[in-house]
């Protein structure tokens, strides 16, 4: 199969013999859509030598609606660059050699466009000022850029480039800053522009002092915003979010957060991670969608009040939340609660290490039950998998009446011991974990009769790990497969775990007619 490397060196080739003298160019007389598509699979350094060739190249090249500069490395020299012939235009040296010069060599590009040649997208990477970032997008949003994927570093903070908010063209903004960051123009000017835009992207905003800014993305200033993405948010507290047509909310590192709330009648994807400030009484998260189908919650601090309403087409939800255990309230464990409640309509559902150890705490302080999830088809845990788990593990599986699918992924922490099974009791019913697991089968009862697949990862010969596989072995009576994949251990324990095997295999046989892969 041919490389994307090999490609570009044979499309570029091609080109280049199309001029020897030997052959007709054919090339050429390809219309101008056809041979920017050609380009279009070109970096754009290689796109610029194409220029020297003829007028006509030259046309396509000042023509080219596609500008990536992400692509350029500074070349150690030009002596590659194909020889220009004496009459070439006197400004295309200017550009060839300017190529090694970042945003020289953008700027340089943009002047000598087209008039009415547009920009379908221009993407650049740069350590320039916040002048020379302003003097390039106004550039860009002259020709009528659609796109703008933008990353910069700068000495200072700088504001955010108002040419892209009045832009008619504009459909995608990408805009990345380095620290420190760049700040936002007030909202009356936010909310007078970007009428046709559908997907924004902003990182590194400095929204001290600027609470206006928090109710911004609604539908009067971005009627048709269908993709909004938010990164390393300082001063953001407050945030609503209630945009009519958008789809898509991705939210991370907004570490000041103390209220976030989203209403959306098309939203099908919300990500949210590292957020919420973990100082500050009162936070509360509220998230209204009743299209949503896809849920990420990642790395954030526990809110004081959780609403989730309206989920009832959610398929996928993963949920880590950030705590020191030892600080968790009675109101944050009813938050858990009412967040996981809010997610029940979910057919999949994967809960981080800390989410498993919160519901274990809650279990043992709270005694809140989870609402059940009756479409959850599978369920997904990772876990440390310790004694003090098992209560809050449990409580899931009783909250899970449905489900054919449980994957068991068990972190392996090194400072904390878990007590080794002695593989002599395998055969005996004497151990405290395997009591409680059979003091629960009623109560679990209908998750034992669904369960049908179980994958656990980092199996090992622990007595948590050994009594969960004998009760579901021994409960599961529809049970199809058992996946278990041994954590990584020393050659000289492979002896030790070929008879756990041999040990479990015999118990299979005496239980039910799962398979069972031991990998």
């Amino acid at each position: 199969m041919e490389t994307r490397s090999a490609k570009k060196i044979r499309l570029l080739n091609e080109i280049y013999e199309s001029f020897s003298s030997c052959g007709e160019d054919r090339i050429s007389d390809l219309p101008d859509a056809v041979l920017h598509h050609i380009l279009f699979s070109l970096p754009i350094k290689s796109i610029a030598k194409t220029s020297v060739l003829s007028k006509r190249w030259r046309y396509l090249w000042y023509t080219f609606p596609d500008l990536d500069f992400t692509t350029i490395n500074v070349p150690s020299s030009i002596n590659s660059t194909p020889k220009v012939s004496p009459n070439s235009h006197k400004k295309l040296h200017t550009t060839w050699s300017n190529i090694a010069g970042g945003a020289d060599f953008i700027d340089q590009v943009l002047s000598l466009r087209e008039k009415n040649s547009g920009i379908r997208f221009l993407r650049f990477r740069a350590n320039l000022s916040f002048s020379r970032l302003n003097s390039l997008i106004r550039g860009a949003v002259k020709h009528n850029v659609q796109e703008l994927d933008v990353e910069v570093a700068t000495n200072d903070y700088f504001n955010f480039p108002r040419s892209a908010i009045s832009s008619d063209s504009l459909r995608v903004f990408k805009l990345k800053s380095k620290y420190p960051g760049f700040r936002l123009p007030p909202s009356s000017i936010m909310k007078n522009g970007f009428r046709n835009l559908f997907s924004l992207s902003l990182s590194c905003i400095i929204m001290y002092e600027q609470p206006s800014l928090h109710d911004l993305f609604t539908d009067s200033s971005f009627p048709l915003l269908k993709k909004l993405n938010l990164e390393n948010c300082s001063g953001l507290i407050y945030l609503h979010v209630s945009c009519r047509v958008l789809e898509e909310l991705t939210l991370e590192n907004c570490f000041q957060l103390e209220h976030l709330d989203v209403t959306g009648p098309k939203l099908e994807s919300l990500s949210v991670k590292s957020c919420f400030d973990s100082y500050t009484s009162g936070t509360k998260v509220k998230v209204n969608g009743p299209r949503l189908k896809r849920i990420i919650w990642s790395s954030n601090t526990i809110t004081d009040q959780s609403c989730l309403e309206n989920l009832t087409s959610l398929i996928e939800a993963l949920v880590g939340f950030f705590v020191l255990l030892e600080d968790l309230s009675a109101m944050k464990l009813r938050s858990v609660n009412d967040f996981l409640s809010g997610l029940s309509h979910s057919h999949s559902l994967l809960l981080e290490n800390q989410s498993v150890e919160i519901l274990s705490k809650n279990n043992h302080l709270a005694g809140i039950s989870l609402r059940p999830f009756t479409k959850l088809r599978c369920l997904e845990l990772h876990t440390g998998f310790r004694k003090h788990n098992i209560p809050g593990l449990a409580n899931i599986f009783r909250s899970s009446p449905a489900t054919n699918t449980l994957i068991l992924k068990i972190t392996n922490d090194h400072n904390i011991e878990r007590r080794k099974w002695n593989r002599d009791l395998w055969q005996l019913s004497n151990s405290g974990e395997e009591r409680f697991w059979e003091s629960q089968s009623h109560a679990i009862n209908s998750f034992l009769q669904h369960l049908k697949v179980v994958k656990i990862y980092g199996f090992s010969d622990c007595e948590s790990d050994v009594s969960l596989v004998k009760f579901l072995l021994k409960h599961g009576k529809v049970l199809q497969e058992m996946f278990l994949c041994a954590e990584i251990s020393k050659s000289r324990d492979s002896l030790h775990r070929e008879k756990i095997k041999s040990q479990i295999m015999g118990f299979s046989k005496a239980s039910c007619n799962a398979k069972i892969v031991f990998k």
